[in-house]
């Protein structure tokens, strides 16, 4: 998309969500589902489905994306989008990539140390621009793209988290919480 079709694209959404700020607020939903191997699963986003699979460090078969890729790809992937995204509006002409890379210690997630953490203990994105930007520019593509990139913001800045359990019951279909 080029720069003034962005801009075009994103004008009446910009206004629309100033003039009715209800129109913006939205509900992004992912659907896990197990397969018949225990150590896969399908996520339905509701536009594409994704496979993943336990890391082969926790006893997956390694063939797949463990939901740690699926994390870091999701970084990489809007980190990437919005830098775009924010170079268009600027006018510049540049090359973008976007690396997204963790630190995880196997025996926290495996039960095997009850002090080692479960989950990243460090998350680094690199971005690399290859273009012709003064260092005002620089600066300014780096602050937006870190201000408007959702999940850089999510990871950076945690929401609340809330879970919901049901259970049903396998004879008769009864739900308990």
């Amino acid at each position: 998309m080029s720069e003034s079709n962005l801009q075009e694209e994103q004008e009446p959404l910009k206004a629309e969500y100033e003039e009715n700020p209800e129109a913006a607020q939205i509900t992004l939903t992912a659907t896990g589902e197990e397969q018949d191997d225990g150590r896969s699963c399908n996520v339905d986003i509701g536009r594409a489905i994704y496979e993943a699979e336990l890391h082969e460090g926790a006893g997956g078969p390694g063939t797949g994306a463990c939901s740690g890729d699926l994390l870091l790809g999701a970084l990489a992937a809007c980190s990437q989008l919005t830098a775009q995204a924010v170079a268009e509006n600027f006018g510049l002409e540049v090359d973008i990539g976007v690396e997204a890379s963790g630190d995880l210690d196997l025996r926290g997630t495996m039960g095997v140390d009850e002090d080692a953490p479960v989950g990243f203990q460090d998350i680094r994105l690199e971005v690399t621009v290859d273009g012709d930007v003064d260092a005002d520019t620089k600066a300014a593509l780096q602050k937006y793209t870190e201000r408007y990139c959702v999940v850089y913001q999510t990871l950076a800045e945690p929401s609340a988290l809330e879970t919901e359990w049901t259970f049903r019951n396998g004879t008769n279909g009864d739900e308990t919480n």
